[in-house]
C-alpha cells in the first residue's frame, strides 16, 4: 500500500467514527438524563458547569457537584445525584 493510500484510508476512517459515534449517543439520549454530583473522577460525560472544562473523562474529583453522567430517567435522585436547576442553584450561594 503506498503513502497516500494509507492516508486516505486514516482519514476516511476518522470520517466515519467521528460521525457514526455522535448519533448512537444521541438516539439512546431520550430515554436519558443528566444527572449531576455522581460522577467519579474521569468517568464525566462533558464539560462541567463551572467551566474547568469542556470533555468527557475530565473531571478531577469523585462526586463533584458540577460534574455530570447521563443515566436513565428517573434514576437520577436514588443514586442522590442532583438536576442541573439545583446545581446552579447551589452553586449561586
Amino acid at each position: 500500500m503506498n503513502k497516500s493510500a494509507l492516508i486516505q484510508s486514516a482519514i476516511a476512517a476518522a470520517i466515519v467514527l467521528g460521525t457514526t459515534a455522535a448519533p448512537a449517543f444521541a438516539a439512546d439520549s431520550k430515554d436519558k438524563e443528566k444527572c449531576f454530583g455522581i460522577a467519579k473522577a474521569g468517568q464525566n460525560d462533558c464539560g462541567n458547569l463551572s467551566g474547568t472544562h469542556s470533555c468527557a473523562g475530565q473531571s478531577k474529583v469523585d462526586m463533584g457537584e458540577d460534574e455530570w453522567k447521563y443515566v436513565a430517567k428517573g434514576t437520577c435522585k436514588q443514586m442522590a445525584g442532583m438536576t442541573m436547576d439545583e446545581v446552579k442553584m447551589k452553586m449561586k450561594k
